[in-house]
């Protein structure tokens, strides 16, 4: 019998996209044995229309994140929720690419704050169906007791597949640093070099 592929997909805003992002790609990939890690920007995210600060531009993140992939051999970064009009669903992400690559198992990487929240997700049973979640474990992240809770009882009611991961805690995120951007700070050792050109270039955060 042929192996079947083992792929992470990383998604979110990615504005901007940071080292703490790569970190958790890269520990799962190494963890969970990947093959590779899919970096994927999402095109308008409906978690984000009610916040005062408005995403920035998804062609920009787009390239931001493509720039901070960087050379990781192990790292690809996809436009297809980018391209895909309307609002971004990963149920729909998933079946997709779950349709188009049948001989490979998905592992979809989330921080662990966002597991007590994922079945309030459009059609969150097509997502437990499709993909293992790892999620991402850092110490500022949910309560353990919380955690473990719901993930019992999403595997009760979706036959969800979840694993931990733990990751280093890097202290920021990428509201930290809109607000360092905004105040005129350095970001330095928070991004990629590249990022921060083009985030300069481009005239972003300010």
């Amino acid at each position: 019998m042929e192996k079947r592929a083992r792929t992470g997909i990383m998604g979110g805003t990615f504005d901007p996209p940071h080292f703490g992002h790569l970190l958790i790609a890269e520990a799962a990939r190494d963890a969970m044995g990947l093959d590779s890690v899919i970096l994927m920007p999402s095109g308008r995210s409906y978690f984000k229309d009610h916040q005062a600060r408005k995403v920035s531009d998804r062609y920009d993140r787009l390239e931001m994140t493509r720039i901070a992939a960087g050379t990781n051999p192990f790292f690809t970064v996809s436009d297809m929720e980018v391209l895909r009009e309307g609002k971004t669903y990963t149920a729909e992400t998933l079946q997709i690419l779950t349709g188009d690559h049948p001989d490979t198992d998905f592992f979809f990487i989330v921080g662990a704050d966002t597991v007590v929240s994922m079945r309030t997700w459009y059609h969150p049973e097509e997502i437990f169906s499709r993909c293992t979640i790892l999620a991402a474990v850092r110490e500022d992240s949910v309560r353990p007791e919380a955690l473990s809770e719901e993930i019992k009882a999403l595997e009760r009611d979706f036959g969800a597949r979840i694993r931990l991961l733990d990751v280093p805690n890097v202290g920021f995120s990428s509201t930290d640093i809109k607000n360092r951007l905004e105040e005129g700070r350095s970001v330095r050792y928070m991004l990629p070099e590249g990022v921060i050109e083009y985030i300069r270039n481009r005239g972003l955060y300010v």
